[in-house]
C-alpha cells in the first residue's frame, strides 16, 4: 500500500514540477506544455521507483529510504526538463 501512496505523491510532484517549469525557463517550452508535464511525471515516477527498490539493496532503509523517495523525484524531474531544453536550444 505504501508504494501506491508514494506513486500518487510522485505524480503530484511531477505535475507541480511541470507547472513550475514555465517560470523557471521563462516560457521556453521546446516541445510544449503537455510534454513538460509528461516528462516531469514519468521522470519523477522512475526516479522514485529506483529509490524505493534500489536503496534497500545498498542497506539504506527506514526513514532515510522514505525521505530519499520523496526528495529525489523532484530533482530528477527538473534535471529531465533541463536536459530536454538542452537538446533543443532556441535558434
Amino acid at each position: 500500500m505504501t508504494i501506491v501512496i508514494l506513486a500518487a505523491i510522485w505524480i503530484v510532484i511531477g505535475l507541480l514540477i511541470g507547472a513550475v517549469a514555465d517560470p523557471i525557463w521563462k516560457g521556453y517550452r521546446p516541445y510544449g506544455a503537455t510534454m513538460d508535464y509528461v516528462v516531469a511525471v514519468v521522470s519523477a515516477i522512475l526516479v522514485g521507483l529506483f529509490d524505493w527498490y534500489i536503496l534497500p539493496l545498498i542497506n539504506i532503509e527506514g526513514t532515510l529510504r522514505f525521505v530519499a523517495a520523496l526528495l529525489e523525484p523532484p530533482m530528477g524531474a527538473i534535471l529531465a526538463l533541463w536536459v530536454m531544453r538542452l537538446i533543443r536550444k532556441p535558434a
